[in-house]
């Protein structure tokens, strides 16, 4: 059941989008060569404590950890581990779900291990892009595939990228994932149709290959390319209102101006920001 929320809601939601933000502000920091995937963990843990965030995704299918750290050629799901030591010209991916008060939050952000080479960086940008084009088409009497089919278009038809079809985004609140499902392919005119009060995430996966995933992993979680290409993801979660669509987990919101649902947002990111360059400190 789709449900439509109130302004309550949303600010709540704004409040633990912010809390997530602030999190990936702080990874910033931290993510460098010569790190433990497991530092990223162990910083999100303590950001989490110190903010007063649940870390949504510890327990939820017996998945152990507060985020997914997944490297390269990993699509998601990749646990965080001690052994996997980044190194520069990695790209990393990470994904994790929060909840503040009740009020969820969802939100992958992809990171250079230093520099990148220019097929990764482009992979990197042409993913971030992906995503606003798909966010841009979040506006009430649109169809969820007129999401999918912009994200598509570009990433496949004009620069020949995968664009992986097995994980999809999702609507969210009350719980983790609600209905509806929001692919990150499609075609225009198709699917459920858009309404003001709807909140949802959109996260595309795009491999420099073939959009195919490998998900035979021992430990049931971890999504591989097919054919060993790198994957890049972007998500975030937001707000459908008959003012366009709001982002509910921006990282910057003066870059964000024209997505902001009100003035409370940049508050609440403040205020965690804070307290994640401080926990941050402790890793650097």
């Amino acid at each position: 059941m789709i449900s439509l929320k109130s302004p309550r809601e949303i600010d709540a939601m704004e409040k633990a989008g912010a809390a997530l933000a602030a999190m990936h502000l702080g990874l910033r920091k931290i993510i460098k060569p010569g790190i433990s995937s497991w530092k990223i963990e162990e910083f999100a843990r303590k950001y989490f404590k110190a903010a007063g965030a649940k870390a949504e995704q510890i327990g939820f299918e017996g998945y152990k950890y507060a985020t997914c750290v997944s490297v390269n050629d990993e699509i998601c799901h990749g646990f965080p581990r001690k052994k996997l030591i980044l190194k520069k010209g990695d790209l990393v991916k990470v994904d994790t779900v929060v909840s503040v008060d009740g009020a969820f939050s969802d939100s992958c952000w992809s990171y250079a291990v230093g520099e990148v080479s220019p097929e990764i960086q482009k992979l990197m940008d042409v993913t971030k892009k992906s995503l606003f084009m798909g966010i841009d088409q979040c506006i009430p009497g649109n169809r969820i595939g007129d999401i999918g089919a912009v994200i598509q278009h570009y990433t496949e038809d004009e620069n020949g990228y995968g664009d992986v079809r097995e994980f999809v985004g999702h609507g969210i609140q009350p719980t983790m994932h609600e209905d509806p499902m929001v692919p990150h392919y499609g075609e225009h005119g198709q699917g459920t149709r858009l309404r003001n009060g709807m909140t949802i995430t959109v996260e595309p996966m795009i491999n420099t290959g073939t959009w195919e995933a490998d998900t035979s992993d021992p430990s049931g979680w971890l999504a591989k390319t097919a054919d060993g290409g790198w994957s890049c993801q972007y998500e975030h979660t937001l707000v459908i209102t008959n003012d366009g669509p709001k982002i509910l987990t921006s990282q910057d919101p003066e870059a964000d101006a024209d997505y902001m649902y009100d003035d409370n947002y940049a508050k609440y990111l403040d205020h965690y920001r804070k307290i994640a360059e401080k926990v941050a400190k402790q890793f650097e």
